[in-house]
């Protein structure tokens, strides 16, 4: 490791790292015209890495065929648009859309249905080769996350925003898929600068620059504003974030407590939080909107049993056990019930967690008709920790990691329980 201080650059280039001059506009080196150029390029240290519309673009890589295709993830015509690729946002397709407004706004999509096991996987890949830059690596989802690269420099041999360059190459090289860097002095920044520049974006954004920039967002922009907020804010004349910019910090505290203070703070984009590093998932869970509303306990059975297993593939995957099991319902007028069960032993077993969840389905059959079902699994510990707690448990994970075992081989659909088939199942 060499202790020759790194030379300051305030421009260069993201496909080869060399410096650039300042008016420059392709690389001298490479001839890339991706060039990155900002006054605080060797001092900025903070990031937020996103990957571009992660489910999509995995799809894409692993199926070539829908390179230039708008893509959609998701599934059935009541379900939600799990991600779309940047071709389908074109045409207004975006997350959480429902799926029937979707293929409305882009008939010419191809539908992928999710396959989370997958992308637990690459999200991994992912934060593993974040994690070789920094130990400071704090995850706000399977695709994106805060790292803190401070005091790395000599480590690496070059600045923090050079090293964000190098991986977002490598991710693309490696694993196939894209990412978006926002570089900046705090969180609140980093996240928004991230945003700036996709896909396969690299925006550099200091606390000098952020009041300006901030000032004709409307107050949702900020988060944790969500629309209540944001009406509550605009009754009393607080529309855009310049507005909370000219007000008094001790008046803006006085009527909305310390809320106040946060949004006097963010409008002016100051944010004190550390990057906090992973302290691992907190809930594995899985759900499905079901295209007609159902009120019989025989087919939520078999459709709850499919949610078990993807819940348990993904703690395997994640080598993670849980005692805590949720059942999750949303009746036919958007009304949601959630039970809950702790058990003595954490599991990671379909059958364990099915025969727990399936017991509170059997209390909730009561005429209601349902438009949604989930379950999830929480208190998670490693997967070590997982007990078989008797004969007939140790004898069911032998039967269920054996099938495992099978599917790793050909495929989930190479053996299947009864139950999937749509066998007889006693109502209760």
């Amino acid at each position: 490791m060499s202790d020759r201080p790194v030379m300051a650059s305030t421009a260069f280039c993201r496909d080869c790292l060399t410096d650039a001059a300042a008016k420059t506009v392709r690389c001298a080196a490479c001839g890339s015209p991706r060039l990155i150029r900002h006054r605080a390029l060797e001092t900025l240290a903070l990031a937020h890495i996103d990957c571009d519309a992660f489910y999509a673009t995995v799809e894409k890589r692993d199926n070539p065929a829908l390179a230039d295709k708008p893509v959609i993830v998701g599934g059935g015509r009541r379900g939600v648009v799990s991600a779309a690729c940047y071709i389908a946002r074109t045409y207004g397709v975006r997350s959480a859309m429902p799926m029937f407004k979707a293929r409305e706004l882009c008939p010419a999509a191809i539908v992928v249905p999710p396959d989370m096991t997958k992308y637990v996987r690459v999200g991994r890949e992912v934060r593993q080769a974040m994690l070789a830059l920094t130990p400071l690596v704090e995850p706000l989802s399977i695709d994106e996350a805060f790292l803190d690269l401070s005091g790395t420099t000599l480590l690496h041999g070059m600045a923090p925003a050079k090293v964000l360059a190098r991986f977002a190459m490598k991710v693309e090289r490696e694993i196939g898929i894209t990412v978006s860097v926002g570089l900046s002095a705090n969180k609140f920044l980093a996240k928004i600068a991230s945003d700036l520049d996709k896909p396969r974006g690299f925006a550099v954004l200091d606390q000098d620059e952020a009041r300006a920039m901030l000032a004709e967002r409307p107050v949702g922009f900020i988060f944790g504003v969500g629309p209540a907020s944001q009406e509550k804010l605009s009754q009393r004349g607080f529309r855009v974030i310049a507005d909370l910019q000219r007000a008094d910090e001790t008046d803006l505290m006085k009527q909305f407590g310390p809320e106040g203070r946060r949004l006097w703070r963010l409008a002016r984009g100051i944010d004190d939080r550390k990057v906090v590093p992973d302290r691992g998932a907190k809930t594995i869970s899985s759900e499905t909107t079901l295209d007609i509303d159902v009120r019989d306990f025989a087919t939520l059975e078999k459709i709850l049993w499919r949610l078990c297993e993807k819940v348990s593939s993904r703690l395997k995957a994640g080598n993670l056990a849980g005692s805590t099991i949720t059942l999750k319902l949303k009746t036919a007028n958007f009304r949601q019930r959630t039970r809950s069960q702790s058990i003595t032993a954490p599991t990671q077993l379909a059958t364990r967690i099915f025969a727990i969840v399936r017991e509170m389905l059997s209390r909730e059959i009561d005429g209601t008709a349902f438009r949604l079902i989930g379950t999830g699994v929480s208190a998670l510990r490693p997967g070590a920790e997982a007990d078989d707690q008797d004969l007939l448990d140790r004898r069911s994970a032998h039967a269920e990691r054996a099938m495992d075992d099978v599917r790793r081989k050909f495929g989930d659909a190479a053996v299947m329980r009864g139950i999937a088939y749509g066998g007889p199942a006693k109502t209760p």
